[in-house]
């Protein structure tokens, strides 16, 4: 049982780092569990991502009469919803079955502990032992809902995103307790499938690692939604013992008591780097994370990390980043240490955000003289066309270089529109040469070159 590799989790991260090292001639194996995929392809990135579709679809028909089309009727069966997000999860599931066995990798099902000299004892559903060898273990195991000491999660009146996506029938009222990705993506989904939602925000603004712009933008369309917004604001407990829960939150007004069925916990999370033989082994960790060098060693030879279980940002697109990387140097490649400067953070409410780089505080921050161009989607020929005119884009650009510096937008499919900045920071490529590539109309992705052109004074339909 020698392996030239051994990838501990098969999460995007995991799966990918594994399908890479067999493309480059290395025997491979993953250890997985519980299901392929990982927490992103059964619990994560995709069903939620199939939940809200439906709650899109849901939205269309409450307002085809926009469109010149009746509707009579209509009605969201919320278990048939939970159903095809699942059907879709199993479904990628068995994709990344068959991948495995097209590049050759061993699938080992079972719980891993990693060992010293570099070996990997694995307990199978039986509760039997097995121990395998590699040159290289890397662990990618990802990581699970925060959980806090006020907020203890039951899993029927209190519950994370995992349980969220699978509750037996719709609440009545929900308060969703944080305002990142996570929360404001089920909170979306839950008041546009009828369910009477508050979200509450620590932060002064909601998903606050967003530009302070996009953060306002999203709390008015949410309003707007009928989705309550309480910001400055914290849970301080909920009372379970009588048949729903009892939020005590407090505010900068004072303490406030919101009634409602199910309180959901979207606070974070937490890296899996419990009981994974960390300590046998010497790995060293700081504040819950494992660290690693550029090319994702940890401090002992031959083991590596990746993923969520690193401090960098948990996002699946990084993990599969860092594998690539990471497997590659192992593999005798000289591939460039990951720009994380440069990371697109999409979220997917309605309206969606999407962003990388510099916010306009954090570039003043940093000392640059920067031009800040903005375009909002009601001027957009295209979006008013779709009926989707909330939002804009927005651009930051060094002002003596004309480095892009950051991009941030919120609106309709705005998910599909921030890979050009990325690609265009990654080319070192200018404000100016934005503004004189030809972008197609009518489309939503004109905006960003509008919102280049308001940057430069050069802006026409505005």
């Amino acid at each position: 049982m020698n392996f030239d590799v051994i990838v501990i989790g098969s999460g995007p991260g995991g799966y990918v780092t594994a399908i890479r090292a067999s493309q480059l001639g290395l025997k491979t194996a993953i250890v997985e569990k519980e299901s392929l995929g990982g927490v992103c392809l059964n619990w994560g990135c995709i069903p939620t991502k199939a939940l809200l579709k439906s709650a899109q679809v849901f939205e269309y028909i409450q307002h085809a009469e926009d469109f010149g089309i009746n509707v009579k009727d209509a009605d969201a069966d919320f278990g048939s919803v939970v159903k095809r997000s699942r059907g879709v999860a199993d479904g990628m599931s068995k994709g990344i079955d068959f991948l495995m066995k097209k590049n050759k990798i061993e699938v080992i099902m079972g719980t891993a502990k990693v060992k010293a000299s570099k070996k990997v004892d694995v307990v199978d559903a039986d509760g039997k032992t097995k121990e395998y060898s590699a040159s290289n273990i890397i662990i990618a195991t990802g990581a699970r809902s925060r959980e806090l000491p006020n907020l203890p999660q039951d899993g029927k009146k209190i519950i994370g995103y995992r349980k969220a996506m699978t509750l037996d029938k719709k609440p009545s009222k929900m308060v969703v307790v944080g305002s990142g990705a996570i929360g404001v993506e089920f909170a979306y989904f839950y008041k546009a499938m009828g369910v009477d939602v508050t979200v509450v925000e620590y932060m002064p603004n909601i998903v606050p690692i967003e530009d302070e712009d996009v953060s306002k933008q999203l709390a008015r369309s949410f309003k707007k939604s009928g989705i309550k917004v309480m910001t400055n604001s914290s849970v301080e407990s909920v009372d379970t013992s009588g048949k729903g829960c009892v939020v005590s939150v407090k505010t900068k007004k004072g303490e406030e008591t919101i009634e409602c069925d199910v309180v959901l916990s979207a606070v974070g999370i937490t890296a899996n780097i419990e009981n994974i033989g960390l300590e046998d082994v010497g790995i060293v960790t700081d504040k819950g994370k494992i660290l690693v060098n550029d090319f994702y060693q940890t401090n002992m030879p031959g083991y590596y990390a990746i993923g969520d279980v690193l401090p960098t940002q948990a996002l699946a697109h990084v993990a599969s980043a860092e594998g690539i990387i990471c497997i590659e140097k192992i593999a005798g490649h000289n591939p460039e240490p990951l720009d994380y400067g440069n990371i697109p953070g999409c979220t997917y409410c309605s309206p969606e955000i999407s962003s990388v780089g510099y916010t306009e505080k954090a570039a003043k921050e940093a000392g640059y003289d920067i031009k800040v161009g903005k375009f909002p989607f009601s001027a957009s020929g295209k979006a008013s066309a779709a009926g989707h005119k909330d939002g804009f884009v927005k651009v930051i650009f060094d002002a003596k270089y004309g480095e892009w510096l950051g991009c941030h937008m919120i609106g309709y499919n705005v998910t599909e529109m921030i890979a050009e900045a990325v690609v265009a920071r990654k080319l070192e490529t200018t404000g100016h040469e934005i503004l004189k590539a030809v972008h197609p109309h009518p489309t939503m992705s004109e905006a960003v070159m509008e919102a280049v052109a308001a940057a430069y004074d050069e802006v026409i339909h505005m």
